[in-house]
This record gives C-alpha cells, structure tokens and sequence, in this order.
C-alpha cells in the first residue's frame, strides 16, 4: 500500500476495523474447522446464530460478505459471474447471495425526490406509497401515481450510499493490493477483479444509465410482441430518482400463482429463451440477471422484464468468438474450442497447452455424443469454466457474465418447464449464425472494419518509425526485459546467502567460545546462529520443494 494512501485510511480507521474484525472473525472459523475441536466449535457465530466452524468454506465466504454489507455483497454477486477465476462451487454459493436492506425512511426519501427533481412529492405525484415495495443495496421502489394518471414505479437511491460504497471500494483496493502479495490469492487475481468491480458498481449507482438501458431494449424491440419493457419516464428521472411504467403481472418466483393463471409453461420457457438469444446473438445487447424475481408473465403469453442495472454488452468480434465456442461444442470441435480460449483468455506464461487440449478433447467428446434433448448446458458451461479455471486461463469479464446468464436463464426457463432444454432452443439460431456470417452485408462490414484499421495503421506508422529512429540516433532508445519468475530466484539466492554467512560466523563464534557461554566452551551467540541459519536452511528447501526441483532436466531436454 502506498504512503500516500495513509491519510485516507486514517479517515476510514472505523470501517476499517469493522471489516478487519469481521474477517478475522471468519478466518478463525476456517482454521478451527481443520482440527477436531468440538469444545471451540462453538465461540463462533454468524449474525443469525448459526455455528460458523460447521459450514463450508464456501459458505463461509458468503455469509462474510454478507455480515460486511450492501458493498460487499454486490461484491460476490459479481464474482459468481467469474467461474474462470472463482470456481464453479464459489460461483454457485455466491449466486445465492440476497441483497435487501433495511428501507429508509418515507420522509428521507421524500426529501431524495424534492432535492432531484425540484419538487415535492405531492406536488409531483397523485398518489405515493410511503411503504416500499422492496429495498435492495443501492436503492428502493415505490409504487405512485402521476397527476397525468399512469401508474408507476419509482427507484429511489439510498442517502448517502454513494460515499459509503465508495469507503468501501477504496478499502477493497487496498485489501486486493494486501491479497496480491500473498501467494494463495496470486491465481483470484485480486487486483483486477476489484478494478472491474469497481467499475461495475460505480456504473449502477448512476440510475440514468438503467434508464438510457431501458430506452435502448425498448427500441430493439418495439416490432416484438412477445415481451414488455417498462417504460422511463424522463421528466421524473435523475441519476438518483428513476420513474418507470409499472408492469402488473405474476413474478416467476410465485409458483402457485402461475398454475392458477393457466399459462403455457412450455410456450413461455420457449419464447423466454429465444428472446434472450435474440438479444445475446442478434442485438449484442442483453438483460444479465434473468432470475425469477426479475421476470413477470403477463396474459397473453407475454413475457415482462424488470431491473435493467445489470446488462451485458457484446462487439462484434467477441460475439462472433462466443459464437465460435458454442458452435465447436455442437460440433465436438474441440481443435477450434481450444484455439478460442487461448485466443481470447488470459493465458499463463506457463501454460501447459497440450494438456489443456487434452482436456478439451475429453470434456467436447463428453458431452459431444449426448442427444441434444438430453444436454444439460449448465453442467456443460460449469465444468468448461472448471477446466479454464484449472489452468488459470481468465476469460473477458463479458464472457463470464455471457457464461452466467445462460446458465440462470436455462435454470429459470426449468423453474416452469423442468424439461426444457437451452441447447435445444439455439438449434435455430445456429442455422441463422452461419447464414449471418455468410451474408454479403456482414462481409462487407467485415471488410469495411478491416479497412479501417488498415488505414488507420498506415497513417500512425510513418510517425511512429520516425519517432523510432530519432530516439535510436540520439541514443534515447531503451529495451525493456520483464523476466518473468526471477524475483523469486534471486530471493532464494539472497535467503541461501545470508544463511550461509550466518553458519560461518557463527561457527567462528562456537570455535572462539565468544562471550556469553554456557558450560565454559558453548558461545550462545554462536548457537543461536547456527539454529537461525538452519531454520534459513530449512525454509529455503521448502520453497525449492514446493516450486520444483533442483534440476528440470525435462526443460533442459526440451530446450535441447
């Protein structure tokens, strides 16, 4: 951590201690749980009572970020849409992570509205419910009633959230630097993660941007029937006050409710599928968060969509590498399946790529000779985003959430119609992917972007060779070299150095006998440090033990 942060961590001491007691509290638990204790796994508890030492590490992990807050909890609901870097077992715990909140006060969050909009609530409104119909981390809603008549739902950040969280995110950073240190945590890639994190929460504390997302799914289906968007209304709209068209219709989560409806299951699985495919493949633009809570089912067989902070975002040549995975799984294609994901993850500079082929192969001739009826792509997706995780491969957080949803969006359509099958449903757009891509206007495109860049290349490179050779005339010109895993080495050689000087002196001290001595001939300076020079020794063999071996004569040969 750098000094200059020191200020700021003394004005967030308090939070601070709070977060550090509370994962001291559950790092205790996970060290207790190892040893066979029964009379301490008891003293520790989480906020409900509930004996820590007995769950899971997983569980753990999630009633941690739960006990540490709203931050926090967006925290892991973000993480269990990286697999690649979490786990499948994390992912899944984390995706069970519930953000409601205690709901501010009717006369604080009159006091939002006016301060956002300008007036007051009577002044605004016909009618407005004091009493929330939900609070979440960032904010709450309200059903009301404009003086033009509509009925509405209005989204009301909660006061001062914005600086709690962004406390929270500068003490996350520092915490990310802390983990990056620490060699357990190297693989979760800690620093990163919090930075997309933090980018992530910071874009949906601006309720605009749910508004313009809202605006922009409107238009890409304005000529579809099957699907309502609640729509914003921009007069009543802030970065912190968000007014939408209230949608009434039965929450997918309200199972009983739907089979007195008498709706189609199978048709509203299928058409709630295909939308969402249409969006990934088609629009490049998607709803991220397709759990039940967040789907309505109006008459008609009409499906109804809510909570637009979450969204995921597609270019172009990401879409058509997505397209290329889903396709070589089809087509047990597992050359091409490899190639992707070393071509657009992460990879290792160690990374042992015929294994992972290897790997690749079995798991694409798996699930390659299933019935496509049969293919749970869950299943596939999870141990896929395992065997990437194995070899720390890190995928594009676009992925990863691409990844997630499609995994939710298969477990949600099963929720109505447990013999649903997503697999089943892409068949369709499989056909209508390789006819894009054949067609003369996505070529041209093609053509055109590639064109682009070729220009623009054309234009830098003069400039550029240019700026080169004067730096090379002057002798300004520096080569950089990055030697990946030498810091290690030459920490072990400097450990092998100074416990060798420090058996030498001291074995001078013991032959000298220098005072103080024990028994007239032992030096307890001596002896001291010849055990600290073994301890060194002993430290400095575990280490080379747990990095490999003295000699790689397989590296050697293959370098031969």
């Amino acid at each position: 951590m750098k000094i200059s942060t020191l200020p700021h961590l003394y004005r967030n001491v308090n939070r601070w201690g709070e977060i550090l007691t509370i994962l001291s509290k559950y790092g205790l638990a996970d060290w207790l749980s190892s040893f066979d204790l029964q009379f301490a796994k008891g003293w520790l508890k989480d906020s409900h009572g509930g004996t820590l030492t007995t769950q899971s590490r997983q569980t753990r992990f999630r009633l941690a970020l739960t006990e540490l807050g709203p931050t926090f909890i967006k925290l892991g609901q973000i993480l269990s849409t990286r697999p690649d870097i979490v786990g499948v077992q994390f992912a899944g715990e984390l995706a069970q992570l519930q953000s409601d909140v205690d709901a501010t006060p009717a006369d604080q969050v009159a006091q939002t509205i006016e301060a956002e909009l300008g007036e007051s609530v009577d002044e605004l409104f016909d009618e407005f419910n004091p009493t929330p119909l939900a609070s979440a981390s960032i904010g709450q809603v309200h059903a009301a009633r404009l003086k033009t008549g509509e009925e509405v739902v209005v989204k009301v950040q909660h006061p001062n959230i914005e600086q709690k969280v962004r406390i929270d995110l500068d003490i996350l950073a520092g915490l990310a630097h802390l983990a990056e240190r620490i060699p357990e945590f190297v693989n979760y890639r800690p620093r990163a993660t919090a930075a997309e994190f933090q980018r992530t929460l910071v874009r949906e504390l601006d309720f605009g941007r749910e508004e313009r997302n809202m605006l922009q799914f409107i238009q890409n289906f304005k000529d579809s029937p099957a699907i309502k968007i609640p729509r914003p209304f921009p007069k009543y709209c802030t970065s912190r006050v968000l007014t939408m068209e209230r949608i009434d219709g039965t929450k997918l989560s309200d199972r009983d409710a739907i089979m007195s409806a008498g709706l189609d299951m199978q048709q509203l699985a299928r058409r709630g599928a295909e939308l969402y495919l249409e969006m990934i493949f088609s629009h490049g633009f998607y709803h991220a968060d397709p759990h039940p809570g967040n789907i309505l089912l109006l008459s008609g067989n009409i499906i109804g969509l809510l909570d637009f902070g979450m969204v995921g975002r597609l270019e172009e040549s990401l879409r058509e590498d997505i397209e290329n995975m889903l396709l070589a799984i089809v087509n047990s294609d597992e050359t091409t399946l490899t190639d992707v994901i070393i071509r657009i993850g992460d990879v290792p500079f160690n990374l042992d790529e015929s294994m992972l082929r290897l790997e690749i192969a079995d798991f694409v001739g798996h699930y390659g000779n299933q019935p496509l009826d049969q293919l749970d792509l869950s299943s596939l997706l999870n141990e896929m985003m395992e065997i990437i995780r194995r070899y720390h491969v890190m995928l594009p957080p676009q992925i990863g959430l691409l990844l997630k949803t499609l995994i939710m969006l298969e477990g949600t359509a099963r929720e109505i119609n447990p013999q649903f099958s997503l697999i089943e449903v892409m068949q369709p757009f499989q056909k209508e992917v390789i006819q894009r891509r054949l067609s003369p206007k996505r070529k041209i495109q093609k053509v055109r972007r590639v064109m682009l860049e070729v220009e623009h290349l054309l234009e830098v490179l003069p400039g550029r060779l240019n700026k080169i050779l004067a730096q090379v005339q002057k002798g300004q010109f520096d080569v950089q070299l990055k030697h990946r895993g030498l810091e290690p080495s030459v920490n072990r050689l400097v450990l092998g150095m100074l416990a060798s000087a420090l058996f030498l002196g001291s074995s001078l001290l013991l032959s000298l006998k220098v005072w103080p001595v024990l028994f007239d001939r032992i030096s307890v300076l001596g002896a001291i440090g010849c055990g600290v020079s073994f301890l060194l020794g002993l430290r400095l063999l575990r280490a080379i033990g747990k990095s490999g071996h003295l000699e790689r004569r397989d590296d050697l040969r293959d370098g031969s």
